[in-house]
Parts: structure tokens; C-alpha cells; sequence
């Protein structure tokens, strides 16, 4: 799941839906017992940090807090840093990712609010066009539960491939109607952007695409943004027992304002858009 993100090996529907838990508003406000001003976010890639680059700014203007970023270089270590505790926040997954992830994790992990939505996309740089893409053309996908779920479901909705929908963690393996014979490969969430040179197209996660420069404008396909993609909208998470934390939600808080959506603007261009008041057709 952003650019994000984001970009594991396991089921991708949880029992328990999160749409649920996260909602529009940062909910009550629980005074911290803490007088620690200091909130660690862990971000995964360059791209997530410039945004909370700004925030961090008016967190500590608005709140005096201190955020502190941490950046992984992938979707798995975020998640466990926070039930850990050497992380407090972390906003660096969708909500379909962050499900599969928590039930693995003992579900000791909340969503405390929305951050944004980034539509993936198909790549190529040596094809302009959908249509140019040759039989027996080589399309590379993210290898993680997840990401080649929703990866497959944006080739689908190119219309280039169909697959069985029947499987609860489907790969290449699921793809059922091929008619140009393309040779759909996975590989390394984090290595998409940099393989799709030797390769014809490629599914990448936005943020491993801002990362590497690549000019979303000219991406082959964009997935549309729709209530059958809300799971793909990225979260701040904190761990279950600190969800009210007062602290963490004065960062929520800080982070869901027009100032944010301005910067969010300047930095994607269209890549990214604000998902807290998001309306869904």
C-alpha cells in the first residue's frame, strides 16, 4: 500500500473489517499520562518522509510534539517495530494490507486515522501504450499477499489478463485468460521500479515509483479510484492500547488539514490524494 506504498505472504481478508475502525474523524481524545513529547512515525521509502517532513513541522508548532521519522526499506518491519514498541505510529500501509498483517501480529494493532489514497500503475520504458505491448511481453508484479493481489486487479482492469477470483491469496499461477501470452513475473515489492528495465511493463506501488522518478503522468494505466478500492487507502496505525493516546492523536490531527493536502499537492501532482474526506463513488 500512497505512494506508497504498500508494497506479505498470507491471506489478504481479515474477518474483521477495518473500514470499520477507520473513520473520518480522529475520534475522542484520552489524555496521555506520558509527558514524553516525543511520537516515533515509522514510513517505509523518501517519498512518505517529504510529506511528514511537514507535519513533523506543525506538529511541533501547533502541539510541541516532537516527531521523530524512522524509514524502512520495506512493508514488513513497520509493523512488527510498532507491536515492539521501538516505534509509537506507523503510516506506511493500506487498509487491506494492514488487515492481512495484524492477524498476524495478534491483532494488537488499530488504524487511528486515513491518510491518503495512491492509485498504482502500469509502467514501461520501452512502450507507450497498452496496445504496444507485444505477445509473450514480460509484466512484472510485487511478489508480497497483498500487492500482487491488487496488482493483478489493475492488469485485469486493463483488460490484459483475467484471473480466479475464487483463491483468497491469488498469484500468476491464478491467471486463467492470457490471450497475448504475457509472461507475468513476480518479484520484491521494492524491486519493481529498478527491474523494469530489463522487463517490458511493470505493476509498481507508487511510493517505489516516486522514489525512482519514474513520470507518472506517463504511466501506461492508472487504477481508478473507487468504493471497490477503498482496502487500498493508506493509515496512521498505533498499537490497541495506545489508540487514545493524546499524543498520538494530536498527530492524526495535524496531519488531516487542507495545510497537509497543499503539501500533499506540491510534492505528487496527482500521484496522491487526500483520503481523511475522500468520497467514494
Amino acid at each position: 500500500m500512497n505512494k506508497r506504498k504498500i508494497r506479505l505472504v498470507s491471506t489478504i481478508i481479515g474477518a474483521l473489517s477495518v473500514s470499520v475502525l477507520v473513520t473520518n474523524t480522529v475520534g475522542p481524545e484520552v489524555s496521555a499520562n506520558s509527558k514524553a513529547k516525543t511520537v516515533t512515525v515509522g514510513l517505509v521509502g523518501d517519498s512518505d518522509r517529504q510529506l511528514w517532513e511537514y507535519v513533523k513541522k506543525d506538529a511541533a508548532k501547533k502541539y510541541n510534539i516532537n516527531v521523530k521519522l524512522k524509514v524502512f526499506t520495506d512493508y514488513v518491519k513497520p509493523n512488527q517495530a510498532l507491536v515492539d514498541k521501538s516505534i509509537d505510529l506507523n503510516a506506511m500501509q493500506t487498509i487491506d494490507y494492514f488487515k492481512e498483517q495484524n492477524k498476524h501480529l495478534g491483532k494488537k494493532l488499530v488504524p487511528i486515522g486515513k491518510t491518503y489514497v495512491t492509485p498504482i500503475r502500469i509502467y514501461s520504458e520501452k512502450y507507450k501504450n497498452l496496445d504496444d505491448l507485444p505477445k509473450n511481453a514480460t509484466i512484472i508484479v510485487p511478489n508480497d499477499g497483498s500487492n500482487e493481489k491488487r496488482a493483478l486487479d489493475v492488469l485485469e482492469s486493463a483488460k490484459l489478463i483475467k484471473y480466479n477470483h475464487d483463491k483468497k491469496v491469488p498469484g500468476v499461477k491464478d491467471i486463467t485468460t492470457n490471450k497475448k501470452n504475457f509472461k507475468v513475473k513476480e518479484v520484491n515489492s521494492e524491486q519493481t521500479a529498478s527491474a523494469l528495465k530489463g522487463v517490458d511493463a511493470g505493476v509498481v506501488n507508487t511510493n517505489y515509483a516516486l522514489d525512482a522518478k519514474l513520470d507518472i503522468d506517463k504511466a501506461l494505466y492508472t487504477e481508478p479510484i473507487n468504493k471497490a478500492n477503498k482496502g487500498y487507502i493508506n493509515i496512521i496505525v498505533s498499537r490497541k492500547d495506545k489508540q487514545n493516546k493524546k499524543i498520538y492523536r494530536q498527530v492524526v490531527k495535524t496531519y488531516q488539514t487542507d495545510k497537509t493536502k497543499a503539501h500533499m499537492k506540491d510534492l505528487y501532482g496527482s500521484a496522491e490524494k487526500a483520503a481523511w474526506d475522500i468520497k467514494l463513488k
